[in-house]
């Protein structure tokens, strides 16, 4: 890919994106070969099977196929060289993980700077193993952090009942499954059963979540923002937050 694209000589890089890089449609912009662009995103995409560490910061920039112009060109080419530099990395499945299954979100309020929609970010692992992960960017607009992490939860409960039907055709059955959360108000709106005049706007969709914790069929859980996995899935980081949760995720460093 990098030769394709003509960056094998590149400089590496840490990370994938600057946490100062704000994405918008750059209208004032230089326009670029829009062909090359598309080429460089499909070619991101399909690496992104493997490399979740990336999968944030190449949906990003896939938002503006249609017209790309020079900024966009270079935040492409600035995961290019973070690829680079990192091609020894690799996800890691260990024999004998467990089937414990636990399931991460996270959501990044507002932060889409064309819209202000928010990013929602799941990854679920069987033991120590990442088995799926996806980012979304929500269709409605959240009007508050509760909202956009509640929702974020809903879809992750969405995962985790699909995981829980999928292992029932091999003969395992799993009780609750948990779903880590850094938000203490949806947490308690997940639990609570009386509507908060604050959330009555929330599309009634969303509170099958709720109903889901009630039957037992899920939990949520509190986790700190520094340790929800699924952060990186939802914002640019900075590198030591970045390489941290890039671990969480289980990608390591593989040897011939």
């Amino acid at each position: 890919m990098l030769k394709k694209f003509g960056l094998e000589d590149s400089k590496p890089m840490k990370t994938p994106m600057s946490t100062e890089t704000k994405l918008m449609k750059d209208e004032e912009g230089e326009s670029v070969d829009n062909t090359k662009y598309r080429g460089m995103i499909g070619s991101l995409l399909y690496l992104t099977a493997s490399r979740p560490d990336i999968m944030f910061s190449v949906c990003l920039c896939a938002r503006f196929q249609e017209d790309p112009k020079t900024s966009h060109l270079e935040a492409v080419k600035r995961i290019f060289r973070y690829v680079k530099g990192t091609t020894h990395l690799g996800l890691w499945y260990p024999k004998g993980s467990g089937i414990e299954t636990i399931v991460y979100a996270d959501s990044d309020h507002a932060g889409d700077y064309v819209d202000r929609k928010s990013t929602s970010g799941i990854c679920t692992f069987m033991g120590c193993c990442l088995t799926s992960w996806f980012l979304k960017k929500q269709t409605a607009l959240a009007i508050s952090t509760t909202e956009a992490e509640y929702v974020s939860a809903g879809k992750a409960c969405q995962q985790a009942l699909w995981m829980k039907q999928a292992l029932v055709d091999y003969g395992i059955r799993l009780d609750d499954i948990p779903i880590m959360c850094d938000n203490k108000g949806a947490i308690d709106l997940s639990k609570n059963p009386v509507q908060h005049s604050r959330t009555k706007h929330i599309e009634i969709r969303h509170h099958f979540l709720r109903d889901n914790v009630q039957k037992g069929n899920i939990s949520i859980e509190r986790v700190s923002s520094e340790d929800n996995i699924a952060d990186i899935l939802t914002k640019p980081l900075k590198r030591e937050p970045f390489n941290y949760l890039r671990l969480g995720l289980g990608m390591m460093e593989h040897t011939e």
